[in-house]
């Protein structure tokens, strides 16, 4: 049986048609091969409460949520209704240091952040409650007083990735409007483009759009890691000791980002000392 490259030598007319490596076909004027090349895997071993896990980062995408300066910033939306946002800005000494080597080891990493349309209209009625219950107050594409930025609209500051952590020219982005990051959006879509099967996820809030963007990961049939030092929530500690209480039960693992650096680490330092 032929390889992808040999069928592609065979024809050299065969021009690569797709947007990921991992999903392409070959095609010319009287061709087609719909056959994609095999990703040799990358597997990793790594400890998660009370089970020892391996995962395929050939086939892994990190899931950052909500890291936004209406969220985490102290000038934002949450710190202007009287929220402590010291919480949701936990997770961003972690995420500065496991980033970057994911992107080292090419796991694609993907910020699904709050973006409202400026004129709201995918936003309903009942959405805008649970933000603005009196309809007197400052809710979603408000303006904030003072700033006079629109809270979490698409494009602004407020609904732009807190400074402190970098967003690389090979990072995804992919706006929502609902705490599901995949209800009415791309991101399905583009993961199945990656060929990614397991989600490893961060961010804020961890008990209400970062725990529905994975139970509905889970509902879709992806393998779901909540990396519990890069998540937090401004809800009380109950909330919290929900939320990892039903991923552990229903939804997939829960593990530390220490150990997925550690053990990342440690392949590179063997791979150092295996060169001649």
């Amino acid at each position: 049986m032929s390889s992808a490259s040999d069928r592609a030598s065979e024809d050299g007319a065969l021009q690569p048609l797709g947007s990921s490596a991992h999903n392409r076909w070959r095609v010319s004027a009287a061709r087609a091969d719909l056959v994609r090349d095999l990703i040799p895997p990358k597997p990793v071993t790594v400890q998660a409460d009370g089970k020892l896990i391996s995962i395929d980062l050939a086939r892994t995408a990190m899931i950052v949520v909500d890291m936004q300066n209406d969220f985490c910033h102290p000038s934002g939306w949450l710190a202007h209704i009287g929220v402590d946002v010291a919480p949701a800005r936990r997770p961003i000494a972690p995420l500065r240091r496991l980033l970057p080597l994911l992107r080292s080891h090419d796991v694609p990493v993907i910020w699904v952040n709050w973006g409202n349309r400026p004129d709201r209209l995918n936003l309903s009625p009942a959405l805008l409650h649970v933000y603005n219950p009196s309809g007197n107050g400052v809710g979603l594409g408000d303006a904030l007083p003072g700033s006079g930025a629109k809270v979490l609209e698409r494009g602004s500051w407020s609904a732009a990735i807190v400074d402190e952590l970098e967003v690389d020219m090979s990072d995804i982005q992919v706006a929502k409007y609902r705490m599901s990051g995949f209800h009415d959006t791309e991101l399905d879509s583009i993961l199945r483009n990656l060929g990614v099967t397991t989600l490893m996820f961060a961010g804020v809030n961890v008990d209400q759009c970062v725990l529905c963007t994975l139970q509905e990961a889970n509902f879709r049939g992806y393998d779901c890691l909540l990396l519990e030092d890069c998540a937090a929530t401004t809800s009380p500690d109950y909330c919290l000791a929900a939320t990892l209480y039903n991923v552990r039960q229903c939804f997939g693992f829960v593990l530390s980002s220490k150990t997925i650096v550690a053990e990342l680490d440690e392949s590179k330092r063997q791979a150092t000392m295996a060169r001649p």
